[in-house]
């Protein structure tokens, strides 16, 4: 038995005419994110890193953008793809998303459990501003960094 550990990164910009969606659950906002799928910021992250911790790869190599199959694609799907071709058991998994606006408080249970929901495992998110510096302090999107553990046969 192995233990290993995963690290996923992405980042979106905030663009008009978009649902803005955090691990699933979408939220109330003027914005939302843009991308080739739904954008979500968060499940991006996520799968970046249960597809490190396994060592297979990066979100790009399954579900490339200019691949039409995946657009707008519900990235909750793709992380049960994901889940799928983990190969082990997921043992946590913990993400910070990085944000000026909007505040997660009151959307945070419902994040955790859609995020659960699929993963079935403990899930954490964080959310922290970036206290006004750069694109994000600017309000121009939204970053996150996950890390995941998965226990491989």
């Amino acid at each position: 038995m192995t233990v290993q550990v995963g690290i996923g990164y992405d980042s979106h910009r905030f663009a008009e005419g978009r649902q803005l969606v955090l691990g699933g659950v979408e939220l109330p906002a003027e914005e939302g994110l843009a991308g080739h799928s739904d954008a979500d910021v968060l499940t991006h992250a996520i799968i970046d890193s249960l597809l490190g911790a396994a060592g297979q790869g990066d979100i790009g190599t399954h579900f490339p953008d200019d691949d039409e199959r995946f657009r707008d694609a519900v990235s909750l799907d793709l992380l049960r793809t994901v889940v799928g071709m983990v190969g082990g058991t997921i043992i946590n998994v913990d993400a910070t998303l990085i944000l000026e606006t909007p505040k997660l408080a009151a959307h945070r249970e419902a994040i955790e459990a859609s995020l659960t929901g699929v993963i079935g495992s403990r899930v954490n998110v964080k959310a922290t501003t970036n206290e006004g510096m750069g694109w994000i302090g600017r309000g121009e999107g939204i970053a996150c960094i996950a890390v995941s553990s998965v226990k491989l046969s």
